[in-house]
């Protein structure tokens, strides 16, 4: 893994360190990750991020259940206001070492995650969790498209409602 794609949030865990009896472990952002990701995933800030995973060994492979849950602050897509939001995602993952790299077009679309250099990378799972379970269009609560001037007497469609009541 190069500088570039190092993720902002890491805790790799080597698969041979998983007890096939299972294995509980818990990620929590510091707050300089918190404010890394927040950059870059265009949010006004991460107050908390944590992941709860239960993991398994089978042989080679390996598999991570659990958790991401995140208090967030986000810009309201209408009022541009921020506003805070809660984000929880479930997590259910399955590694492999000779699973498709993650950019191949040609996986199939239920391809274990590479397990990389015997580890897999619980932190980068959180933070890609994060990332799925966040609102693309953050609307605040009470916040409205609607439009309407102070000049508009009365919408086109009541007076055809009143026209159809009238029969």
């Amino acid at each position: 893994m190069t500088d570039r794609e190092t993720p902002l949030l890491s805790r790799p865990l080597a698969v041979d360190d998983i007890p096939e009896k299972g294995l509980s472990m818990q990620v929590t952002a510091d707050p300089d990750e918190c404010a890394a990701l927040a950059r870059a995933f265009g949010l006004v800030a991460i107050d908390r991020l944590e992941g709860a995973f239960e993991l398994r060994r089978k042989g080679r492979e390996a598999t991570a259940r659990g958790i991401v849950r995140a208090q967030v602050v986000q810009n309201c897509v209408v009022t541009l206001d921020p506003f805070a939001a809660t984000v929880e995602e479930e997590v259910d993952l399955r590694f492999a070492p000779d699973a498709p790299a993650l950019d191949d077009e040609n996986a199939p679309p239920d391809a274990p995650d590479p397990i990389v250099d015997g580890k897999i990378d619980l932190g980068a799972v959180t933070a890609e969790f994060l990332a799925l379970g966040l609102d693309p269009y953050p609307k605040k609560p009470g916040a409205s498209f609607g439009f309407r001037s102070e000049d508009e007497k009365e919408s086109p469609f009541a007076a055809l409602a009143k026209l159809k009541s009238e029969d």
